[in-house]
């Protein structure tokens, strides 16, 4: 009775550390205005991952093999919202620390993973891979919970730092759009994945 906590750790990693729409929002938004501006939307990003882990976790997952037509919904919608950001960030430039107007919020980040299809597989995933049958919901998501905010807490603010990084190397110069293309096509093709294929966070 229990989970796998290593190698649900290691799973964790795994998904956190690698590219998806909400590393790919993170970085984009450490492009265009800075670790430090971008430092509230990153919290919020990570706390919104557990408005999923918390309602799965505790009975949502069994709601979705009653009305998986919701959940098909919902997944399309997500989809399409991600895809209109990567069509923004495509278009925008870099400045960072210069930027006009304000980096998104702690409120826009808490909204990230909610519209992310790559959270909700994630966090099927979790528990359905690593939880045994018999273990209590509130242990199984807490451990779940916990494990995915150490990871996030550490590797988002890297994602959001590379961004200020790269766009401190490129910005101005011809590369510069070629990236933020590139970093658009990369957000929508790991939609693709986790519609199609399962994936990362």
């Amino acid at each position: 009775m229990g989970v796998a906590t290593a190698s649900f750790l290691v799973f964790a990693v795994s998904q956190v550390a690698t590219p998806g729409p909400a590393n790919m929002a993170l970085m984009a938004t450490g492009a265009r205005f800075g670790l430090r501006a971008a430092l509230p939307f990153v919290a919020g990003v990570a706390l919104g991952k557990q408005l999923l882990i918390w309602p799965a976790g505790l009975g949502l997952l069994s709601l979705a093999g009653q009305v998986p037509w919701l959940f098909a919904g919902l997944k399309w919608a997500s989809a399409a919202y991600i895809c209109w950001l990567a069509w923004r960030v495509a278009n925008a430039r870099l400045s960072p620390g210069l930027a006009g107007g304000q980096a998104p919020g702690f409120a826009a980040g808490l909204i990230v993973h909610p519209l992310n299809p790559k959270a909700w597989a994630v966090i099927a995933t979790a528990f359905t891979g690593f939880v045994t049958p018999d273990t209590p919901a509130l242990q199984a998501t807490a451990i779940i919970a916990i494990c995915l905010l150490v990871c996030q807490g550490v590797l988002h603010p890297a994602w959001t730092y590379g961004g200020e990084r790269i766009a401190r190397t490129v910005a101005g110069r011809p590369v510069e759009k070629y990236l933020m293309w590139a970093l658009a096509g990369l957000t929508v093709a790991s939609v693709a994945y986790a519609l199609f294929g399962g994936g990362k966070a």
